[in-house]
């Protein structure tokens, strides 16, 4: 742009000239790429940092819910009118749809067409979902949720801390029934909770070390299981299977693991950061503790915070008894510098708060 030096006051030219120059070079070269550092999120179309390893839809390796076609199916059956064909569950080609409720006509029209914009979307969105996915694998969850459900969720997160964002969180994934329009959601692999500890499943994927110590065993039908950590070893954080109760009956489960709380850790407080509406913190009753069962619908009408699954359907039990709330809380309120209530040191987690 040419500005006649009469515009500029005496002595501001030497400035200007040096503004410009600065300018010319930080602007990036015409083609140049600018790489993901690996952390980031998609809100809206805005990346953020998590300090947490993420791998988006749009990298290698990762879970496209916005695809059409099915994920493992043979490339050539995996389309539309295959899939019809193969899978009579799946009933529309999309998992997701528009996020409209509380939303003017004039403001559907807008974000419809994609012009979701931050504020809007803040507005709009105050829970984060925690549900475990009964998969084992985050690869695994997705393969039944795209190919065989029809369902989605925003994240999942898989057994070596490795968080998976497979729709940008403008969009309303089917995860939560009447949560949908005002949630996000994250599946957690574990394999769930249940009424004995001699349970077949829990026998499958845990088993102990010939020290004692327990380890994740992923079948030999899954093979890797799509972890992304080489030669990763699983163990739940603690070593003993934990009891509680969900909706009124007594379950059994294994805990999830360091990586995974470290990491879930890391994404609440990112949330918490970004959408004022989601507070950091669970359902709460008056004694202080987790509330163990489905929230009344005036309770969940007025909740904006982390909250589980079983909180929102009676049918549901996830995340299960395992889930350490206070420490997940505690951990992701020191990652945003807030006060925390108390501190809860849980055995086999202390390590995870050595580099927040």
């Amino acid at each position: 742009m040419n500005i006649p030096k009469s515009f500029i006051a005496p002595g501001l030219v030497s400035l200007a000239a040096v503004l410009l120059f600065a300018g010319c070079v930080s602007s990036p070269r015409l083609g140049a790429f600018t790489p993901r550092r690996g952390d980031e999120i998609v809100v809206a179309g805005h990346y953020i940092h998590t300090r947490t390893p993420v791998v988006l839809w749009t990298d290698p390796g990762g879970y496209d819910a916005y695809r059409v076609e099915r994920r493992f199916a043979p490339f050539e059956l995996s389309d539309w009118n295959n899939t019809q064909q193969e899978v009579k569950e799946l009933t529309t080609p999309n998992r997701y749809n528009l996020r409209r409720a509380g939303l003017a006509t004039n403001e559907i029209e807008r974000v419809r067409g994609g012009g979701w914009d931050l504020p809007t979307l803040q507005r709009v969105v105050d829970q984060f979902v925690l549900h475990y996915d009964v998969c084992g694998t985050s690869r695994q969850c997705f393969n039944v949720l795209h190919d065989h459900r029809g369902l989605s969720v925003h994240f999942m997160l898989d057994l070596d801390g490795t968080i998976y964002q497979t729709l940008d969180l403008k969009e309303r994934a089917w995860h939560a029934t009447t949560s949908n329009h005002r949630s996000i959601g994250i599946e957690i692999a574990n394999m769930g909770a249940y009424r004995s500890a001699g349970d077949k499943t829990l026998a499958r994927w845990y088993a102990p070390d010939p020290d004692g110590r327990t380890r994740i065993t992923i079948p030999e039908r899954l093979g890797d299981g799509g972890i992304r950590t080489p030669n990763f070893v699983g163990r739940p954080a603690r070593n003993e299977p934990v009891w509680g109760e969900i909706q009124g009956e007594v379950l059994v489960q294994y805990d999830y693991t360091p990586e995974q709380y470290r990491a879930l850790a890391h994404l609440t407080a990112a949330l918490c950061k970004v959408f004022p509406k989601i507070q950091c913190d669970f359902p709460r009753g008056q004694d202080g503790q987790i509330i163990p069962r489905q929230l009344a619908d005036a309770e969940l009408d007025n909740y904006g915070g982390v909250l589980g699954h079983y909180h929102i359907q009676k049918n549901k039990t996830d995340p299960g008894p395992a889930l350490n709330w206070d420490y997940l809380i505690d951990f992701a309120r020191q990652l945003m510098g807030e006060p925390s209530p108390a501190v809860f040191r849980t055995p086999g987690l202390g390590h995870a708060r050595q580099r927040l």
